[in-house]
């Protein structure tokens, strides 16, 4: 608790200070011109990542960065509001939909339903990525199938599989396809830094470089 309480001083004189005329412009609304959906996880921090300034990344982060396909109905949905809110309300530019390597959430796909006894709620949420599984265990069928393939197959398998879950928005669709909103697809590979692209064209993900 003494280091998060240090932190805010910390950054009341230092990076408030700095970027202090920014936060004025920024007090009564925002404008950013991407929505980020990432994973929950503590390694994966989408404004360092980005080298982005506040304002610029309107952000959800849930268990393995999963978008709900599109449905109305009156629950409490989190992720769905904040998507549906990105786009029709601050009128985002693009949607990055960034998993990451070694994601506890993927992995879990593979457990033993007693390993969720005590986290019957994380277990619902994994349901949403159960095409995922099944989609990555058929093509370990015909192929290499070691942990550390089935690892990565599986977060970016999962990555193009919440970019399909995007198109089942309607309001989402209809932009894309008038040109109006990107959509993007990022492998970010902790240990090295490394980001890497989801290329439709070619099924493959592509290092970001300069």
């Amino acid at each position: 608790m003494d280091r998060l309480l240090q932190g805010i001083v910390n950054f009341s004189n230092s990076d408030f200070a700095k970027y202090k005329d920014l936060f004025v412009e920024l007090k009564d609304q925002q404008n950013p011109h991407t929505l980020f959906i990432g994973c929950s996880d503590s390694r994966v921090i989408p404004n360092l990542i980005t080298q982005t300034l506040p304002g610029e990344l309107f952000t959800v982060r849930n268990i393995a960065n999963i978008v709900p396909p599109y449905r109305e109905t009156e629950e409490y949905v989190a992720t769905t509001s904040a998507i549906e809110y990105a786009v029709q309300v601050l009128g985002v530019e693009n949607i990055v939909v960034c998993g990451h390597s070694n994601c506890g959430g993927c992995s879990a796909l593979y457990k033993e339903s007693d390993t969720f006894e005590h986290i019957p709620h994380v277990q619902k949420w994994l349901e949403l990525a159960s095409p995922v599984k099944e989609k990555v265990l058929n093509a370990l069928n015909t192929g290499e199938n070691t942990p550390e393939t089935r690892s990565w197959m599986t977060e970016q398998v999962n990555i193009v599989e919440q970019i399909k879950h995007l198109l089942t928005y309607p309001f989402i669709t209809d932009k894309y396809i008038e040109g109006k909103l990107k959509i993007l697809g990022w492998y970010y590979i902790i240990e090295t830094g490394e980001v890497y692209n989801y290329n439709k064209e070619t099924g493959c993900f592509e290092l970001i470089s300069g």
